[in-house]
């Protein structure tokens, strides 16, 4: 039988609310103005390094990442690891950073030194993609001290070998499935972390929750998005 690898946080799975009055200083320019959805404060969260995190803004724009409340950063991108975009973006967050490290095309000991070169530079853990081998799981958790997050795009997944080979916390992303990967995990391993997409509505955040998820991704706007907004705001006063 496998052993689950998991905080004390998530094997209670519960949480005190503090009802108490919370003083809040903020400022125009201080603001933070992607906000994450408040059921996202309905997870239980994934205590890593004694610092709980229940959400995660999935981005690699630096402005983005700079302006935001999630509680840490997801940064994976489609093209080959690169140390150097992982260090910008470690070096601009003001919150832990998860950097990809492949495992799909780029593979082998090129993914164990980004991934070594991701943790020396202060990554809080790495983020290898669905086709990643186990032995390269393995060899990897010889090499580094900090989190194997692995992504899961199917229920057909063997999850037991992903943590018998070193995974610390499974990175759900199946679509409109997601919620239901989650629970499928859930059913297996009541207590091991689980970080999964939160979806477009706040009816597929809570539903990916209550599924079993204890951190939940966002996506958010894209600059030019944001930037659009904006500029209807300038037009609209002129």
């Amino acid at each position: 039988m496998y052993k689950d690898n998991y905080s004390v946080d998530v094997m209670n799975n519960m949480e005190k609310k503090d009802k108490k009055f919370i003083p809040t200083i903020d400022s125009v320019l201080k603001r933070k103005p992607i906000q994450m959805p408040k059921e996202i404060y309905n997870a239980s969260g994934i205590n890593i390094f004694n610092k709980r995190i229940k959400s995660l803004i999935f981005s690699t724009d630096l402005a983005i990442i700079k302006n935001n409340n999630a509680d840490g950063v997801i940064a994976v991108y489609p093209f080959t690891p690169q140390i150097v975009i992982n260090q910008a973006i470690i070096e601009v967050s003001p919150t832990p950073v998860f950097c990809g490290v492949g495992g799909g095309i780029t593979t082998g000991q090129r993914s164990i030194d980004i991934a070594i070169n991701a943790e020396l530079y202060g990554a809080y853990g790495v983020v290898m993609n669905a086709p990643t081998p186990n032995d390269l799981i393995a060899e990897m958790r010889e090499k580094i001290d900090i989190p194997i997050i692995i992504t899961i795009v199917s229920e057909k997944e063997d999850f037991e070998s992903r943590i018998k080979a070193g995974v610390s916390i499974f990175n759900v992303s199946g679509g409109d499935k997601t919620a239901e990967i989650v629970k499928e995990i859930r059913g297996r391993h009541p207590q091991f972390p689980i970080i999964a997409t939160g979806g477009p509505t706040s009816e597929d955040i809570l539903k990916t929750i209550n599924a079993g998820a204890n951190t939940i991704t966002i996506t958010p706007p894209t600059t030019g998005e944001l930037f659009s907004a904006i500029m209807d705001n300038y037009r609209a006063k002129m």
